[in-house]
């Protein structure tokens, strides 16, 4: 026991306090366990963490922005300078490639959005101030004054993990202490990535409890964390059923939780877009479909393909490359079952396979590319089963024999995250374009135009959110700053308080050119200065 992985807790590593038993992370490629035995925390370690941060979660809120700015900052850099060690523990732990995805891309990204995080807390351009001098009311966005627990998934080990990925960017950004709960998919890399965030808490001169993490709990000691009144909210990726089992028992507490649950973020085909480029369209889905083994949450899970000459090349072109494509590793053996079992739901529901449709033969978790097909009046009869999320490299083709049938398979969706519409370059789809988009509009977070859906860039005008059961509520994003940022805060508005006791950013002066609306107009000038 000596020699297990310590737990953080209110600043230092420390031994699990009564763990429930330990895990192991697993190669995937070999379908073996790998590292050393991780603690799975019991109820008296959640209870310390909480304790710890709601003891810290007013020194916090009162620190200056440049304190914040300046640990996020001596992060990235912490990060970016330690990116081999990081980048092997993450490869061999989910088997992503070491290069391009984890090491030029995806960890530049989780570096760059500590960065662009410090950049909105330097700037102010989270708390949007605003100073009515007419009714004597001001009001700005504030910290929660009590932690927030960030539940990290299996498919980011960088850009979305608990410890440093965009939920905990935002959350310390807004001055709030953070609770991680590591995902047992990658914990030595969310191990080495608490460490550097330990070094730059104290190098920055935060409170010690700022950032704490566990890595592995039960259901049950999750679901009463979630419900404890103490928290201030809740960022989670994952599942949905695991985000809706943490939303009830948060829901029961009042504790705002913000999930990105499950999308199948539909394609659709236009006939000009298929009769210009049906081959080239062919490739862009499939290698949209497969990229890190189907494992994102804005994989092309469902495409809507008209019928005809244009379209049936398309079918054909998807379905060769599927067939052709060796099988592809999986995260973990849990993530296996569920595509199996996820697979055998879409054939059950009246879906044909086309192409894959089972797990490889080889060592590890792996599974075929898998393409499979539907007629829309099948999908529509029973759109709830054939729309399930298929976590791999999996997609359901939905033929369309006409316009009217276009827009009624959209108007059957879920909220997703995202919805893209390829249209011919002439203008010859546009028409359909907008029919079937008025549809489509409100059950998307992000509209895309002749784009798959994989990419997500960390922009302040990127929308990472959608209507439930994409997400937990519409209003938010989990990418991009300052946005991303506002899910963590409080709005706090001041009646009649006079000058002096008001918070920096909201008096007569403001010698720090902070933005502020100012009786409705934007200005960094001092309150009268323009009157």
């Amino acid at each position: 026991m000596s020699d297990q992985p310590q737990v953080l807790i209110g600043g230092r590593w420390r031994a699990a306090d009564a763990p429930t038993g330990t895990f192991r992370a697993e190669d995937p490629t070999r379908g073996e366990a790998i590292g050393p035995a991780f603690p799975i925390s019991s109820a008296a370690d959640t209870e310390a963490a909480l304790v710890a941060a709601v003891s810290v979660a007013a020194d916090l809120a009162a620190l200056p922005p440049e304190c914040i700015a300046d640990f996020l900052e001596r992060y990235a850099d912490g990060i970016d300078a330690d990116a081999e060690t990081l980048v092997a523990l993450a490869a061999a732990e989910t088997a992503l490639p070491a290069e391009p995805r984890l090491r030029s891309v995806e960890l530049p990204r989780a570096s760059g959005q500590l960065r662009q995080a410090a950049r909105a807390v330097r700037e102010h351009a989270w708390s949007d101030a605003t100073i009515d001098t007419a009714s004597g009311l001001r009001a700005h966005r504030a910290p929660l004054g009590k932690p927030v627990l960030v539940f990290g998934p299996n498919n980011f080990p960088f850009a979305f993990n608990a410890v440093a990925g965009s939920d905990f960017a935002s959350a310390i950004a807004a001055r709030n202490p953070v609770i991680a709960k590591a995902h047992p998919s990658h914990p030595s890399t969310s191990r080495r990535l608490a460490q550097i965030a330990r070094d730059a808490v104290q190098a920055a001169g935060l409170p010690p409890a700022s950032v704490q993490m566990l890595y592995h709990f039960d259901n049950a000691t999750g679901a009463a964390l979630a419900g404890d009144p103490r928290l201030g909210a809740i960022g989670f990726t994952g599942s949905r059923a695991g985000g809706l089992a943490l939303k009830q028992a948060a829901d029961a507490a009042g504790v705002p939780i913000y999930a990105e649950m499950s999308s199948v973020n539909p394609v659709f085909l236009l006939p000009g877009a298929l009769a210009e480029q049906a081959d080239t369209l062919a490739e862009a889905f499939f290698t949209s479909c497969t990229m890190g083994s189907g494992q994102f949450c804005t994989n092309p899970g469902i495409v809507v393909v008209p019928a005809g000459a244009a379209g049936d090349a398309f079918v054909a072109a998807a379905t060769r490359r599927f067939a052709e494509a060796a099988p592809r590793p999986l995260f973990s053996r849990g993530v296996l079952d569920s595509l199996t079992q996820a697979v055998a739901g879409l054939t059950a529901a009246g879906a044909t396979v086309l192409a894959g449709g089972s797990a490889g033969k080889d060592a590890g978790y792996r599974f075929q590319p898998t393409l499979l097909t539907v007629h829309a009046e099948a999908f529509l009869k029973d759109a709830r089963a054939l729309q399930a999320e298929a976590f791999g490299p999996v997609s359901l083709l939905v033929r369309v024999d006409d316009d009217a049938a276009f827009a009624g398979v959209a108007e059957a969706f879920e909220g997703n995250l995202t919805g893209t519409l390829y249209r011919a370059a002439d203008g010859r789809d546009d028409a359909l374009w907008q029919a079937i988009a008025r549809h489509l509009r409100p059950r998307v977070g992000r509209l895309i135009a002749n784009r798959m859906p994989t990419g997500v860039a960390v922009s302040a005008a990127m929308n990472h959110g959608g209507p439930f059961p994409a997400t937990s509520h519409a209003g938010f994003t989990a990418v991009g700053m300052p946005a991303a940022i506002h899910r963590f805060t409080a709005l706090h508005s001041y009646d009649n308080v006079p000058d002096a006791l008001l918070p920096v950013n909201l008096r007569d002066r403001n010698p720090g050119g902070v933005q502020r609306r100012i009786d409705g107009r934007w200005t960094t000038a001092d309150v009268g200065a323009d009157a």
